[in-house]
């Protein structure tokens, strides 16, 4: 017996067997799929449906008319055939099974011509262990579901369960991978908090499979990096809003399980924010980040100068525009002074609207906004440090929101003063 796999969608879903010799010519039945007229048509459509099924066959038809057909077929198995067809989606829902007059001739399509075919039953899940995510009574419930769920588990597949539910799974993986991946996954909020851990054969059969995902066995595990470091690696990822304090709280460890659940390398909490850190270098080599001296403030900031061309020096302000029509801009700022000061610059960058709509979030001798309308997205932030208030002010495209996310992290990591401002000097005294 020779075979091979349906593909539709990219999934298979029947096995197809060549069908057994010896049956008299009229029990042979057909699969009737479409019909069409023009030759073009014809073609095509016979391709298309090679390209999902083996045994797909041409027969003519009154009127001109060419048909578009799997078989033959037992007539005893192509009924039940057809319904499970239908069922699984597989075919059009006026499709129907015809038994062709003697003499019809039935014209294999492509490979088709070496096995005629017949459909095995609904394949059962590869060996191994699944998260089954959610149940449902009804398989259009469950579809739904699967398209909501596959949005971030892309692997996740459909299976009719024994006793005639539906449940979005997803797997295979080893035991010891599902055990370590369900709480992680349920306590970010990416799976359902009743998810469970499944063998394969609890599922049933399949109606899209899926892939396994590559959620792989718990790592050794290794140190954390200092939590300092840990919580600006989390801020790079979008993962971490706080304060820069070195302190394990509940902020800091939702961020480590976010980071975690998101990335998927590793369950080690040491090992996923080693790897991380990784990343961030990485990125910021491929986005050509590189050292801003700034004379007219005195700031030392690591900066997309790709994007961006200086532009002029205002008081306490050194402003670079977009280059190449970037979209992008960043103002550098720094003058004497405390919190007052450093208040009042906030409310010039909102003034301005160079952060649109800010959030604000004011604490002892730092202030940090951001906002973001249909054009861009903004990040300021600003300290107080040696006697001075001085930060920066970020404005990116808003369709990029992600690097702009990142760049803020690294302006803030980097900022820094490695001379007096030039914007310092002393004026000379007016004459006379």
């Amino acid at each position: 017996m020779t075979g091979r796999m349906m593909r539709s969608g990219g999934v298979a879903a029947w096995m197809l067997a060549a069908m057994v010799p010896g049956l008299a010519p009229a029990q042979e039945a057909v699969i009737r799929l479409e019909a069409k007229r023009a030759p073009e048509a014809v073609a095509q459509a016979a391709r298309d449906w090679a390209g999902r099924f083996d045994g797909v066959v041409t027969l003519p038809l009154d009127g001109g008319w060419t048909g578009i057909a799997i078989g033959p077929l037992p007539a005893d198995r192509a009924g039940p055939l057809l319904e499970q067809l239908k069922a699984a989606g597989k075919v059009p829902q006026d499709a129907f099974v015809s038994q062709p007059a003697a003499g019809t001739v039935l014209t294999p399509v492509g490979d088709a011509a070496a096995a005629p075919a017949i459909v095995a039953e609904p394949a059962a899940p590869p060996p191994g262990w699944f998260l089954r995510l959610e149940s449902f009574e009804t398989r259009p419930a469950a579809e739904a579901a699967l398209a909501r769920v596959r949005a971030d588990l892309p692997q996740a597949g459909l299976w009719a369960l024994p006793d005639g539910w539906f449940a979005v799974a997803l797997g295979p993986v080893p035991r010891e991978a599902a055990d370590a991946w369900l709480p992680i996954l349920s306590q970010a909020g990416v799976i359902p908090k009743d998810a469970v851990v499944n063998p394969a054969a609890d599922l049933g059969t399949a109606v899209d499979a899926g892939a396994a995902p590559d959620l792989p066995a718990p790592d050794a595990p290794q140190p954390l990096p200092p939590l300092d470091q840990v919580q600006r690696a989390l801020r790079w990822a979008g993962h971490y809003d706080g304060a820069i304090d070195g302190k394990d709280g509940p902020r800091t460890q939702a961020a480590i399980r976010a980071e975690i659940a998101t990335a998927r390398g590793s369950t080690d909490p040491g090992t996923a924010l080693r790897r991380l850190e990784e990343r961030r270098a990485a990125w910021s080599r491929a986005q050509g980040l590189a050292p801003l001296v700034d004379a007219a403030t005195g700031l030392r900031v690591t900066a997309p100068m790709r994007a961006l061309t200086f532009d002029r020096a205002e008081r306490a302000l050194s402003i670079y525009g977009p280059k190449d029509g970037s979209g992008a801009a960043l103002i550098l700022f720094s003058q004497p002074g405390g919190q007052q000061e450093l208040l009042d610059l906030a409310g010039l960058v909102t003034a301005l609207g160079w952060v649109p709509s800010p959030e604000r979030v004011v604490s002892r001798d730092h202030v940090s906004l951001r906002g973001a309308n249909a054009a861009h997205a903004a990040t300021a932030e600003g300290w107080v440090r040696d006697g001075r208030a001085e930060g920066y002010v970020l404005i990116w495209p808003a369709s990029d929101a992600e690097t702009a996310t990142r760049l803020a992290a690294e302006l803030s990591d980097s900022l820094t003063r490695h001379a007096p401002g030039a914007n310092e000097a002393p004026q000379p005294a007016a004459l006379p």
